[in-house]
């Protein structure tokens, strides 16, 4: 992982080594390092670790952290989690209740576009010229060019969290000028077009889709095809009313599922563990964002999502680290959700829950107690050791970005939304499989409102559930509540605005190009 500087807003800086690129991108071995280090923008967040050298500024740095932002702007704002504390303009996400000024929503914007700018910069200096120029050839070729494809899904997976969470956003890429002039703001449909283009260009030329341990944590094609997927699944939400492409969001999940590449785990713990890039779980996790108790320490990531959610009486012990942040708890929906569709909370075995002194009600946002506690993740292997880190402080355990569970559910949802060739497995069977395993009764027949509830008990807390809320309409309704949406203690609708964040006010100054989304 090569140090970088910070990159602010602008999408056509370029990062500035300590080495020069020449230096960099004229030798194999640190070709490899700048690859890691794109990947590894996902997990810390800066150059030293766990903080003196922060990637981007404006926030402090271990809130900067690109999938702690990524969590919290996509399960904060739902009826899945809440959190207690009552940092700068947190709570607006509790509430429904942010604007442009939101120093969060700027973090994940920033992030989101700084790492676009280091896989613009990677890809630049790694064209056929500049590589003959610097005398890389034979195998070392062949590898870089497999490097790149890997570049470019990691740019198109943050393009797609842009074209999620901000619509309408700056776009530049490698063959953009330096430095020259501002990005110029590019629309959802226009966007979509990119994304979907990207990855089927690169889909040759990245690994056949394989849970191989040397490229655990590397794109591969099945990452590419989930990430398809959930771009046509989600089409008529950025496209259009009409412009539905689920026909496309089967066909992309059956690819991964007639791969045969992957399987369920056995048990639906393990996928959340200390172990989970050796344990039987593995064979599941088709994209993770890997963490290393003594490698890749940050305050954010899994650091955040296993401490925060320990407090009240619950034993840090048990969860392998030191001591709890008092943090993060549950909503009542998801409690309740286990309760419908023929299964119980006390027989689901993804229901995982800690009700010792807490209350399943809440009544006041900043008590840790009000709300059930969530045992999802811990930093403690399936074998009940702790995981490498003596102090208790960093974690382990990997965040499983793309599942195998996921592509089942999007390839029912797709079907039963129209999509066609949903054959073998069928919807059914598709969906009954998780239920098997969860040990609730299959289903005899599904329907959208089903396939929302099942995608909640099986994929809580893994960053999907804004987007899922906003496609099946339940987002900002006033029919479907949580408790403070909107800012009242039982809830209420909001103004439809709040299904995209605002263009934060940093980006609008810096950036002529740019105008505001609609309502904020």
């Amino acid at each position: 992982m090569l140090p970088l500087s910070s990159c602010l807003n602008d999408l056509d800086q370029t990062p500035s080594f300590q080495d020069s690129s020449e230096s960099v991108y004229g030798d194999p071995v640190k070709i490899k390092g700048a690859l890691a280090r794109l990947y590894a923008t996902l997990a810390v967040s800066g150059q030293q670790g766990p903080a003196g050298l922060p990637d981007i500024q404006g926030i402090d740095e271990g809130f900067s952290n690109y999938l702690r932002q990524y969590w919290k702007a996509q399960e904060l704002t739902t009826d899945e989690a809440i959190i207690a504390w009552n940092d700068g303009s947190l709570p607006d996400y509790n509430r429904l209740t942010w604007n442009a000024n939101n120093e969060f929503v700027r973090a994940i914007y920033d992030r989101i576009f700084y790492q676009v700018s280091l896989c613009n910069e990677f890809l630049r200096q790694t064209t056929d010229a500049k590589l003959s120029d610097r005398g890389i050839s034979g195998g070392e070729l062949a590898n870089v060019k497999a490097y790149r494809a890997e570049a470019r899904f990691l740019r198109a997976l943050s393009y797609w969290h842009a074209i999620d969470m901000f619509g309408n956003v700056p776009f530049a890429t490698e063959e953009s000028s330096v430095g020259s002039t501002a990005p110029l703001q590019r629309d959802r449909a226009f966007m979509f077009k990119y994304v979907e283009d990207e990855l089927k260009a690169i889909e040759g030329e990245l690994p056949e889709a394989s849970t191989n341990a040397a490229m655990y944590g590397r794109a591969n094609k099945a990452a590419a095809w989930t990430l398809l997927a959930k771009l046509y699944l989600n089409a008529e939400v950025y496209l259009g009313s009409g412009q539905q492409r689920n026909t496309d969001a089967v066909t992309y999940a059956k690819k991964i599922i007639d791969s045969r590449a992957y399987s369920l785990a056995p048990d639906y713990r393990l996928l959340f563990l200390a172990d989970n890039d050796k344990n039987a779980g593995r064979t599941e996790v088709i994209f993770p964002v890997a963490f290393d108790g003594l490698r890749t320490k940050t305050f954010g990531g899994m650091t955040f999502l296993v401490h925060a959610a320990v407090g009240g009486s619950m034993q840090p012990k048990d969860f392998g680290i030191n001591g709890g942040w008092f943090g993060l708890r549950t909503k009542k929906n998801l409690v309740d959700a286990y309760d419908q569709d023929g299964g119980t909370g006390a027989t689901d075995k993804r229901a995982l829950f800690y009700t010792q002194g807490q209350n399943k009600e809440i009544s006041d946002i900043f008590t840790f107690t009000d709300g059930y506690a969530v045992t999802k993740y811990r930093n403690v292997t399936s074998t009940g050791a702790a995981g490498s880190d003596a102090s208790g402080d960093f974690p382990d355990t990997d965040f499983p970005m793309f599942r195998l569970a996921d592509v089942h559910l999007m390839y029912a949802e797709a079907a039963l939304r129209g999509g066609t060739g949903a054959t073998s497995p069928s919807p059914l069977e598709a969906v009954n499989a998780l239920r098997t395993r969860a040990g609730v009764p299959v289903l005899a027949t599904l329907s959208l409102d089903v396939i929302q509830r099942e995608r909640a008990r099986e994929l809580y807390w893994e960053g999907h559930r804004r987007t899922d809320l906003i496609r099946f309409g339940l987002y900002t309704s006033g029919t479907y509540l949580w408790p403070f949406k909107g800012g009242a203690r039982d809830g209420r609708g909001v103004d439809d605005k709040y299904k995209l964040f605002p263009i934060p006010t940093t980006d609008l100054v810096a950036n002529p190009n740019l105008k505001q989304n609609p309502g904020y």
